[in-house]
């Protein structure tokens, strides 16, 4: 087995677990709109039509309700399809599928029906998408009983976290973090592979045993506060905590990796130790899952926390406008100013909402 590294992006690794599941299971088919001959919109389907054929990797008309229904169906009669919705705002014609179907077959046939369906969803900010084409909406699927959501922050968890959702009975919302695809990281093909392999032999063997890719991951380690986060602001929050060493603070990152089912167990443990938290997201604060995050670790470590558990999120508007994203989305100063708020004296704090972006002083 070669175990030469090489560079390799987000938007590669996905394309790799893609090409690599097909080639391991003929009843693996992918379409969407353009993942055909263009290859994606952003590139991550490119090359599989002609090395499948376009009978496994074809594109579709532009009905993102048809597009969730037709993988229903094929779903059911065995097929496992991996469906993209082009960008994060244009599923939103296909709930109806997703939402009351996709996610609720298994429920209603007593458990004979099982649809394993992956629907891969550009999300999130960064690249300066205009209307529909920049979104947050994890909070949806995660709200949905019967839907799994994962969303990948870096090159290897793209890699093995697409390849078991596909291998997956149950559907699979896979949130793909837009201003991430192009992260680079020195890694080995061949050994992310063989990683695989080795993690499915141990599902194969031991079903009841969890799922290995709904564990959390402590991405850096840090004794003062924890930062809980995932997907596209995960990368954010290691910047903070670098920023925050050079202030004599100590930042535990949590990257979730999956948002449903949640691994509580990790954050509680984090949370327990440094008795601080910032719950930190692009979507909108409310009704959101950092909501959730944030009323489970102050209900769950309340006799621990030296402070309430704050959030830094997206405001609670629609997704502004190209030149104004970078005021909307939680930025290194925003998450420094509330970490600054975690009551570490007896100084009062306001912890009423922040309205306007500040900036470090």
């Amino acid at each position: 087995m070669s175990k030469e590294k090489s560079s390799l992006t987000l938007a590669a690794a996905l394309n790799a677990a893609l090409a690599d599941e097909m080639s391991h299971d003929d009843m693996v088919v992918v379409f969407g709109e353009d993942v055909g001959t263009l290859g994606g919109v952003f590139r991550i389907t490119e090359g599989l039509s002609q090395q499948f054929g376009d009978h496994r990797c074809f594109d579709t008309p532009l009905a993102e309700s048809g597009i969730a229904g037709t993988a229903i169906g094929m779903a059911l009669g065995g097929a496992r399809p991996v469906i993209e919705m082009q960008f994060d705002a244009f599923a939103y014609p296909a709930f109806q599928q997703l939402m009351s179907h996709l996610a609720k077959m298994r429920n209603r046939t007593r458990g004979h029906a099982s649809l394993p369906v992956t629907v891969r969803i550009p999300y999130g900010g960064g690249i300066g998408g205009v209307e529909h084409h920049a979104d947050s909406s994890e909070s949806y699927y995660a709200h949905t009983p019967g839907l799994k959501v994962y969303t990948p922050a870096t090159v290897e968890d793209a890699y093995l976290m697409l390849r078991y959702a596909i291998r997956l009975d149950d559907p699979v919302i896979f949130m793909e973090p837009k201003k991430l695809y192009w992260t680079k990281a020195d890694v080995s093909l061949e050994e992310l592979r063989h990683e695989f392999d080795r993690r499915w032999a141990q599902v194969e063997t031991q079903r009841d045993h969890g799922e290995p890719y709904a564990r959390a991951n402590v991405a850096r380690t840090g004794e003062d506060v924890t930062l809980v986060s995932y997907g596209p602001s995960v990368v954010t929050c290691l910047a903070a905590a670098e920023a925050a060493a050079d202030e004599g603070i100590s930042v535990e990152v949590v990257d979730l990796r999956s948002i449903n089912p949640l691994d509580e167990e990790t954050i509680i443990d984090s949370v327990t130790k440094t008795g601080r938290a910032v719950v930190v997201a692009e979507a909108q604060g409310f009704a959101s899952v950092a909501s959730e995050l944030t009323a489970r670790i102050q209900q769950r470590c309340f006799h621990s926390l030296a402070a309430p558990v704050l959030r830094v999120t997206g405001f609670d508007i629609p997704f502004p406008p190209p030149m104004l994203e970078k005021y909307h989305l939680p930025s290194v100063d925003r998450i420094m100013d509330t970490i600054d708020d975690l009551q570490w004296d007896d100084t009062p704090v306001d912890y009423s909402p922040r309205v306007a972006v500040g900036g470090r002083s």
